[in-house]
């Protein structure tokens, strides 16, 4: 099973904003019919003056991984609307392969 994390933050008053859009139209729409896709894990940690989000999207395999993300896989894949409520991300992911 492949791991693939990413993180992003927002401002305080936008993070609910945040997570409502991606909980009920980001996730949907960028997950639907990828194969080999399992679930997504959404954390949060309040940051001080931001507020962080760890995105976790859990993968069957690498060829599921690529199937979502296309030819360059380790960029993060952030939608405009996404874009729009961060104060920052990082603009590249990290896979793990999980061992336990």
């Amino acid at each position: 099973m492949i791991a693939r994390i990413w993180k992003g933050w927002t401002r305080p008053n936008d993070a609910d904003k945040y997570e409502t859009l991606f909980t009920n139209d980001i996730l949907p729409r960028v997950t639907q019919g990828v194969s080999g896709y399992i679930r997504t894990d959404l954390l949060k940690r309040d940051d001080g003056d931001e507020v962080e989000f760890t995105t976790i999207f859990w993968f069957e395999s690498m060829d599921a991984v690529k199937q979502f993300a296309g030819d360059h896989f380790n960029q993060a894949v952030v939608p405009g609307e996404v874009q729009q409520l961060m104060t920052r991300f990082e603009p590249t992911v990290s896979h793990y392969e999980s061992i336990l």
